[in-house]
This record gives C-alpha cells, sequence and structure tokens, in this order.
C-alpha cells in the first residue's frame, strides 16, 4: 500500500493483522514492524531486515510479515524478495514517499503482488461517515468541536 501520510495505511494493516487472528493464526506468526518507531532504528539496511526477520522464524509454518513505512530501509526491496523466495512469507508493506510508486515497484518487486493506492478520505466523505448530514460551515469555523 503507499499513499500520503496520514491516509489510513497503518490502520488498514492493523485490521489486516486483526483479520488473520480471528481465522486463527497463532501471534507468533505475525510479525509487525513499524519503521517509525525507534525500536527498529537499527534495521537501516535490507540486510539487517532479512536477517531481523529470518531470525524470528521458529518453524515451516506461514509467517505474516507486516512493515510499516519500508521505504526508511536501504534497498527493502531486496530483502522482500529474498523473503518472498520461499512460499513461507506473506508480506505486507506500506510507505508514503516516491519511493513507493507502483512504476518502481512493478520492476524491483517482480513477481506476485498487488499495489493498493491509500487516499485519505475527503471532507465529504468523513462528515458523512459519522453520520452528519448537514453542515453549518459558519459555526465548524469558528471552533473545533465539530
Amino acid at each position: 500500500m503507499c499513499g500520503l501520510r496520514r491516509s489510513g495505511k497503518s490502520v488498514i494493516l492493523q485490521q489486516i493483522i486483526e483479520e488473520i487472528k480471528s481465522v486463527g493464526v497463532d501471534d507468533n506468526h505475525i510479525i509487525y514492524i513499524n519503521f517509525e518507531s525507534l525500536d527498529y532504528a537499527d534495521i537501516t539496511n535490507a540486510i539487517a531486515l532479512n536477517s531481523y526477520i529470518k531470525n524470528l522464524v521458529k518453524d515451516k509454518k506461514t509467517y505474516y510479515v507486516f512493515l510499516d513505512e519500508v521505504q526508511k530501509v536501504d534497498e527493502f526491496e531486496k530483502a522482500i524478495n529474498s523473503l518472498r523466495i520461499t512460499d513461507q512469507f506473506s508480506i505486507f508493506i506500506t510507505g508514503s514517499n516516491s519511493k513507493m510508486t507502483f512504476l518502481e515497484l512493478s520492476t524491483d518487486l517482480s513477481g506476485r503482488y498487488v499495489s493498493f493506492r491509500i487516499n485519505p478520505l475527503s471532507f465529504k466523505e468523513d462528515y458523512s461517515k459519522n453520520g452528519i448530514k448537514h453542515i453549518n460551515i459558519f459555526d465548524f469555523l469558528m471552533n473545533d468541536t465539530f
């Protein structure tokens, strides 16, 4: 998934994780790395990413790998392609910058993948999803309690 910052990519990843858990996948087979967190600041290149993930693998079952804001890792494509050599990994990635464009990924991540462009909600979509039928724009602009 790629898209603007704050457009909901991380929320969608969390929803996918919850769905995977709901069908019985064990937490030990879900690897989630958010590269916005300092906890993963030492994973700066493809080799470090590949090693980190491989060290978490304890059996031959499928592992679900979620890499949030993966563009922060140099040559992340190499690590992903290395993991994809086997059928042991199902990989989900998000990113926010030009490095994550469809055309670049189509050559760097050859093979099976699906790309989703995530856009933030429009103003109309946001207020209609909250059940608001009418808005007084003056009231909205004059206070932030809307």
